[in-house]
């Protein structure tokens, strides 16, 4: 599987100040990403506009993202994307905006 495409789990996250969060992946990648470039905090994202919410982010073990309790996540692959500045990748001719990584793993749908 060729490196751009390659699935890649987030194994650690800090919350740092504003909506910012340092995120580690699995090849050692880490970087500071600001959610609120990212989210509208609205739907299932209104709840994580609460600075004591958003404080609880946690890495989901299985799916290799970021999750809060209220049930909200993200996709692996857009936050690697804006850590690194590397595009999306796909793969099996699918492009991961059309199918997260993180969701194909967890349907086991994977390449």
């Amino acid at each position: 599987m060729a490196d751009d495409i390659a699935l890649r789990d987030i194994v650690a996250v800090s919350v740092l100040d504003g909506y910012r969060l340092r995120i580690r992946f699995d090849d050692g990648v880490e970087g500071d990403v600001d959610i609120a470039d990212l989210v509208p905090f609205t739907g299932v994202f209104e709840p994580v506009k609460s600075r004591q919410h958003f404080a609880a982010v946690r890495v989901h073990p299985e799916l290799g993202t970021i999750y809060w309790p209220s049930g909200a996540d993200l996709d692996p692959d857009v936050l690697y994307s804006r850590i690194t500045g590397k595009p999306i990748g796909t793969r099996a001719g699918t492009q991961s905006a059309d199918l997260p990584e993180h969701q194909a793993r967890s349907e086991g749908r994977e390449g």
